[in-house]
């Protein structure tokens, strides 16, 4: 867990003098939303708000990324709410 939140907030911090401001800001989002995912205590309207913003985010990458990029892993964080709201934390 420890390891998890240090590379959420790391690697925005990392990359930020690396990358154009576009890319940095859609790897940032990416970032909080494990860290968001990850949290100990949540409720029903973040977890609604982060299911929106997920899909959001994927459209951004899907801007910046080739089509090459994709597979089925990178579609996988738009269900992790879904699962978070009816499976609760673990």
């Amino acid at each position: 867990m420890i390891t998890m939140c240090l590379c959420n907030t790391l690697i925005p911090l990392a990359f930020r003098d690396l990358l154009s401001k576009g890319v940095w800001d859609v790897l940032t989002e990416i970032s909080h939303f494990f860290k968001d995912i990850c949290s100990n205590k949540l409720n029903v309207d973040h977890i609604e708000r982060l299911e929106t913003n997920i899909v959001e985010t994927i459209f951004k990458l899907e801007m910046i990324f080739p089509p090459s990029f994709f597979d089925s892993m990178e579609h996988l964080p738009v269900h992790l709410p879904f699962e978070l709201k009816f499976g609760g934390p673990v």
